[in-house]
């Protein structure tokens, strides 16, 4: 008898609404491939998730029309940290569609993807404890479905995927977090600016995954991945690139020089 697939495996944990119900399946499901329980097994149809399991709290809302409130204030304080908290329950359901989705990519990108799935419920577990702590849960303000729009814009090639997720809006984290952690250290929230430090340091790794895989897939298809990368910046994100650009720890995450410079004249 045949080990259950993994990709039925992340399915579930797609469907899975409950938030403390996706970080547990996140774990269980990374221990078994761990544990090589789990095969390759593929399995059909592969699901177009219009929404993917969620909560019926956050209201999913326009950005234009999210919560604004000053830091400063206890709403705001906490609005932002359940924004960033919603950043990363998103994050869970990214990285297992990237796993469910794309059944013909080698081991390693599994391992790699289920490594951030793991890592992005971590992300989520500390910031709704920390939420918790501030006297509000996850569901308590509106938010945005933007990250989730842009894997089904995504669905149609793993190349396409790894450029403009990982690459473009994770990769817009690291640019952000250090003017947010001045912010949050400005106020005392000394306990968020630790979380921030360990989501920081794991996010320089997952867009580091992007970039690997991005120009795996450019390499096997025997294309530049520098021009490719362009080509779907001006096709997909014109007009929506913001700067500044924190340059040293984008290179750390595979962004090259010339990339850099692009991103910055695209700006």
């Amino acid at each position: 008898m045949s080990n259950p697939s993994l990709f039925s495996k992340a399915e579930a944990c797609l469907q899975a609404c409950l938030p403390t119900e996706k970080v547990s399946l996140s774990y269980i499901i990374a221990d078994a491939w761990q544990q090589q329980q789990l095969s390759l097994d593929k399995i059909t149809p592969i699901l177009t998730f219009e929404d993917p399991g969620r909560p019926e709290k956050p209201e999913l809302v326009p950005p234009r029309e999210l919560n604004r409130r000053k830091i400063t204030s206890q709403l705001g304080h906490a609005a932002l940290i359940h924004s960033i908290c919603h950043i990363e329950f998103n994050a869970i359901n990214l990285a297992w569609d990237a796993v469910y989705r794309f059944q013909d990519m080698p081991e390693a990108f599994y391992s790699d993807w289920i490594k951030v799935a793991r890592e992005e419920a971590y992300h989520f577990e500390l910031l709704n404890e920390h939420l918790s702590s501030l006297g509000y849960s996850y569901g308590d303000f509106t938010a945005h479905n933007g990250l989730w729009e842009s894997a089904l814009v995504t669905a149609y090639d793993p190349m396409v995927r790894m450029a403009l997720v990982p690459r473009v809006l994770e990769a817009r984290g690291l640019d952000v977090t250090p003017g947010i952690v001045t912010k949050l250290e400005n106020i005392g929230d000394n306990k968020a600016v630790e979380i921030l430090a360990i989501i920081h340091r794991d996010e320089i790794g997952h867009v580091e995954i992007g970039t690997r895989w991005f120009r795996y897939l450019c390499d096997e298809r025997e294309l530049n991945s520098e021009e490719v990368f362009k080509e779907l910046i001006n096709k997909y994100m014109k007009g929506t690139l913001r700067g500044p650009f924190d340059h040293a720890v984008r290179k750390r995450a595979g962004f090259t020089e010339e990339e850099l410079l692009f991103l910055e004249s695209a700006n």
